[in-house]
């Protein structure tokens, strides 16, 4: 069997190819062959290639090394130059609970630093924080980390400051959903790439799964490109960073339910393999050109439910006819990632069955059940042993020719439950429970491991290649009148291969509205300059390149779509008309149409998955501000929708049914901060909404008040509160969940205190 050989091999490098580790971590290479950077290892593929592991032990006290109950977490950690880093809650249950990203030494367990933020506008509950995991960059030691709501840094990690950080949701109309769903960024050389559903500005305010390459030493972004439009779900499946043909290569699933292959460097698509029409959950493996991917969703061509799929990953374009190597329908494979051992696929499904099967022709060699009834943890293979964990069950399982033996278990308590997945690093395993993080092993370890294998390698460019892709950067900015952006123009290859930064003297620069671009690059924005969404264009030769950019001026702003132009609805037919286009996530679920003779925004019911969202307005970088608006709800089947607007990461918002007034953040985790009041409002009437936000003496001051529209502003604030773990700074927005009747909104005015 070509499983036995690969054993065979394994341990037989061990013999000639040992490699020991025992330097203390000071004196550790900047690329540590023994770290574990990213949440599935070195290789991307579950697959350390330590031996000499302790991995049998138990919760008394056995090989544990130690046990960490306050970094209970369901993310995977990380480990890099002698440093554990994961994300997890902070603080919990209290008025300052929110998600931070922890720093542990390796060995010992203790904390080094942590780095606490707020977790604002999103129906994450608290249980899901921590669901993405954080990406160490082996480089530069840097960490990156993405917040459940969408906050994005880079940190050092050596210290744990915040370098740069970005608002994803703020930005770029991230979706943080009440599921908790929430993407692993990857790193590929100079660049840090995350994705997410989103809902944008202008032409892509329609959401879809999209990703973001930022510059990582600078927060930059540099592409950003996305699937299919209106996808059913959000996505978890981390991409697999890997060579095709020759060709680097980007392989993730999306929310579209295909698998996809994009050029890390410019994010132009490779291929596009469709699985489901559900979205994707399952991280990909890559081996030896062929993409292994699970999925618990309906199939694409039938009713049945889930299956394992192995494709031909070196084509191009559509490939769901011409790239399937095999199928094998209903298993439920949607969760635990894949793991490749020579010719044998190992795949967990969604209850607790592992499945073993042939990688030539997907034939099911074996099956084993597994204690528990749930598994979301990937599957990890190290010293010839896998390590496979139901939420209650610890499983160390040793291939054979016709399946897998149990050789060592555990349970754990029933109010503990893994959803993280193991790693190994210098000697230790580590495990994430939501009651601790673990670490597994003996103390007089001495880290050893056999040389990985070559990994597929580019073929270089041509002396001659040509310039078929140009790269406008930066690909997204949001500035103010007056200001300016420095655009550079890059050029690739056909394969994605970055050629050189184009001198300014070869290329065309032209800006469509909003301000003048110079020969050089530079954009100005007119001083007079409100509200406006403008694309840059660069041009070399034949070979155009784009980039976007929004022009939002400082306060005061108003709005009152009286200026919208309206047209015909194809389907309706009835005049309607578009948000102002900067808006961040409003356009597509919002219209301006006519009521009671004047221009208003409605809010409605039939977009799915959409009738209950947010919307922003500017740059979140802005502070002590008051928003105000008029609001009217509809009314449907009895049912009030709720309806409110934002003001530095907190809303005020009308609970329809409730008939309530509420201040909050964290829209699902009330005891972290909320003031709730009754409040008795009517459908078909307008109402006035007035929000203040105000850092005062370091705390968040919010003041709100609501009033029928057209009566005398009461002198009194209707609601009250502070928040003592303030949000500082946020982009003034709206909400709405429109899910059970209409709401129309008008007359909105931001103002500086």
């Amino acid at each position: 069997m070509k499983l036995r050989r690969f054993s065979c091999w394994l341990f037989g490098c061990a013999l000639w190819g040992l490699v020991s580790l025992a330097a203390r971590a000071e004196d550790a290479p900047a690329a540590d062959p023994l770290d574990w950077p990213s949440w599935r290892g070195p290789e991307q593929n579950g697959i350390s290639r330590e031996v000499g592991l302790a991995y049998e032990w138990d919760l008394k006290g056995k090989n544990l090394l130690w046990r960490k109950p306050e970094f209970g977490t369901r993310s995977t950690p990380i480990v890099m130059r002698g440093k554990l880093y994961t994300l997890c809650r902070s603080e919990p249950e209290t008025p300052r609970e929110g998600e931070r990203v922890v720093c542990l030494d390796a060995a010992t367990g203790e904390l080094l630093w942590e780095n606490k933020f707020n977790v604002f506008l999103t129906d994450v509950p608290c249980e899901r924080v921590g669901w993405s995991c954080v990406v160490g960059d082996p480089e530069t030691g840097r960490v990156y980390a993405l917040g459940v709501c969408g906050y994005f840094q880079c940190l050092d990690g050596e210290t744990g400051q915040t370098l740069w950080s970005r608002s994803l949701s703020e930005e770029f109309g991230l979706v943080s959903t009440y599921g908790g769903r929430t993407n692993v960024p990857v790193i590929f050389e100079d660049l840090v790439i995350v994705s997410a559903v989103m809902t944008n500005w202008g032409e892509m305010a329609v959401p879809a799964h999209r990703f973001l390459a930022f510059d990582k030493m600078t927060g930059e972004p540099r592409w950003f490109n996305g699937t299919r439009l209106r996808p059913e779900d959000t996505t978890y499946s981390t991409p697999f960073l890997t060579v095709l043909a020759g060709q680097a290569a980007m392989v993730f699933g999306s929310s579209d339910g295909a698998v996809h292959a994009f050029q890390p460097r410019t994010g132009k698509p490779i291929w596009r393999y469709q699985l489901s029409p559900r979205g994707l959950n399952v991280s990909p493996v890559v081996d030896r050109g062929v993409v292994y991917i699970g999925q618990s969703e309906e199939n694409r061509d039938d009713n049945t439910m889930g299956a394992v799929a192995a494709i031909n990953g070196e084509l191009e374009g559509d490939i769901t006819e011409t790239g399937e190597r095999w199928r094998v329908k209903e298993l439920m494979v949607g969760k635990s990632s894949p793991l490749v051992l020579g010719d044998r696929l190992y795949a967990a499904d969604d209850a607790n069955l592992l499945y073993v099967l042939d990688t030539r022709t997907g034939e099911v060699i074996a099956r084993q059940k597994l204690l528990g009834t749930i598994m979301r943890a990937s599957l990890l293979y190290a010293d010839g042993h896998i390590f496979a964990c139901t939420t209650s069950a610890w499983h160390v399982l040793e291939p054979t020719d016709d399946g897998v033996k149990i050789v060592h278990r555990l349970r754990f308590p029933q109010a503990e439950e893994i959803h993280g997945s193991p790693i190994v690093s210098h000697g230790r395993i580590y495990l994430p429970t939501t009651g601790a993080l673990y670490c597994i092993g003996t103390p007089d370890a001495k880290p050893q491991a056999v040389p990985r294998p070559d990994p597929p390698q580019e073929a270089p460019p041509e002396e001659r290649s040509q310039p078929a892709w140009l790269q406008l950067v930066p690909v997204d900015a949001l500035i103010r009148p007056g200001e300016l952006v420095q655009f550079r123009a890059r050029a690739f290859n056909a394969r994605g291969q970055f050629l050189r930064e184009v001198p300014a003297s070869e290329v065309q620069f032209a800006a469509d509205q909003g301000g003048q671009i110079d020969a050089e690059g530079r954009f100005t924005a007119d001083s007079s300059a409100a509200h406006l969404g403008v694309t840059i264009t660069a041009k070399l030769g034949e070979l155009t390149g784009q980039a976007r950019l929004r022009i939002v001026p400082p306060l005061p702003w108003h709005f009152d779509f009286d200026d919208a132009e309206l047209t015909p609805n194809p389907m309706t037919k009835l005049p309607e008309g578009e948000p102002p286009l900067t808006w961040i996530g409003a356009r597509y679920r919002h219209q301006i149409r006519k009521l009671d003779g004047q221009q208003v925004m409605v809010k409605v019911t039939t977009i799915p998955k959409g009738t209950r969202s947010q919307s922003w307005m500017g740059q979140p970088d802005l502070h002590d501000y008051t928003i105000q608006a008029d609001l009217r709800g509809a009314i449907k089947d009895g049912k009030l929708p709720d309806m409110g607007v934002i003001a530095q990461r907190y809303s005020l918002e009308l609970m329809g049914n409730a008939q309530e007034l509420r201040i909050r953040s964290w829209t699902s985790q009330l005891n972290r901060f909320s003031k709730t009041i009754p409040f008795a409002w009517k459908h078909g009437v307008w109402y006035t909404m007035k929000f203040r936000a105000s850092v005062e003496n370091g705390a968040a001051v919010l003041r709100g008040k609501v009033w029928p529209r057209g009566d005398a502003e009461p002198r009194d604030w209707t609601i009250e509160a502070v928040d003592e773990a303030p949000n500082v700074v946020g982009s003034p927005g709206l909400f709405g969940n429109a899910s059970d009747a209409e709401i129309y909104i008008d007359n909105i005015s931001v103002i500086p205190n």
